[in-house]
């Protein structure tokens, strides 16, 4: 029987090693791993893996062999040969295609996100975002040159509708949305930009990339605009009470930390917000998902 030190010295390794299986996740992605296997007519041994990745015979043995170790690809003995072939995970999530691919937000997040992270302690001891030392981004500039470049954004914008696919429909089940009958996703540079008329604005991802400052001055302009009777629908991840939890959310905000200018928050933070800048009857809805929903009206 394992004692409670062994437990937490394991857990010590799990953790210290995650940023080794992401790197895995990353690499497979960018040598693309995932589509040749998807688009081979057979398995292939790591041989015919290299040479058609162009990637040295070592390397790619090793990738391939930890890509089984994380059950992302399976592998089998053929002729006296190692073949490898994409398990479901792989087929589902990680191939460029599939209806539930996650493949291009994966790729941001291997050459975006991660870099950024390297930078986590200065972060916290900064309290800013690390574009800066990360990419030589000024921070005055962050928000006209976030991605690097045209493709880059493009590639984000891919990621997060591919993202829409998998949450979107418990997020737009969390309430009835009927009564509006003009509804505006928000987008653009909506700080300075007229905003359309509308019966209910969507705000997805928008406010945890802002100081509470930005927020309620948004807030303040979507109110003006809002029809009476009308109303906003925020689209984040919420903290628990305590800010403590849940996990994934503790850690997406961190990542506002290290990216943006902003935080996940809780329902009451939200709330908090939301009031002062006119709006009423807040309520806050969990989906059991990445992310959760909170309405409120004019």
């Amino acid at each position: 029987m394992c004692s409670q030190g062994d437990e937490g010295y394991r857990l010590l390794k799990e953790y210290a090693n995650g940023f080794m299986v992401s790197q895995v996740l990353f690499a497979a992605c960018e040598l693309g791993v995932f589509e040749l296997l998807a688009g081979a007519p057979e398995p292939l041994d790591s041989a015919a893996v290299s040479a058609r990745l162009g990637a040295s015979p070592r390397g790619t043995e090793l990738l391939l062999d930890a890509c089984v170790s994380l059950k992302l690809l399976q592998a089998d003995v053929s002729g006296g040969k190692a073949v490898y072939a994409n398990t479901e995970l792989a087929s589902t999530y990680l191939v460029r295609g599939s209806p539930r691919s996650q493949r291009d937000m994966l790729m941001y997040t291997g050459r975006t996100t991660y870099v950024c992270w390297g930078h986590l302690a200065e972060a916290v001891r900064e309290g800013r975002n690390q574009y800066l030392k990360a990419f030589g981004i000024p921070s005055e500039e962050l928000f006209s040159a976030i991605y690097r470049s045209e493709g880059e954004r493009l590639q984000f914008m891919q990621g997060l509708q591919d993202m829409w696919r998998l949450e979107g429909a418990r997020v737009l089940a969390a309430f009835d949305l009927s009564p509006f009958r003009v509804i505006c996703d928000l987008g653009g540079d909506f700080f300075k930009d007229p905003l359309p008329e509308a019966d209910l604005y969507i705000l997805a991802r928008v406010l945890h990339d802002w100081t509470d400052a930005k927020c309620s001055h948004l807030l303040g302009r979507l109110y003006q605009a809002c029809r009476t009777g009308g109303g906003i629908l925020v689209i984040e991840s919420l903290l628990d009470a305590d800010g403590r939890g849940p996990l994934t959310t503790v850690l997406y905000s961190l990542n506002m930390l290290v990216q943006t200018e902003g935080r996940e928050r809780t329902p009451a933070q939200y709330c908090a917000l939301l009031g002062p800048a006119g709006f009423r009857d807040v309520r806050c809805r969990r989906t059991g998902g990445t992310y959760d929903a909170v309405l409120a009206r004019k």
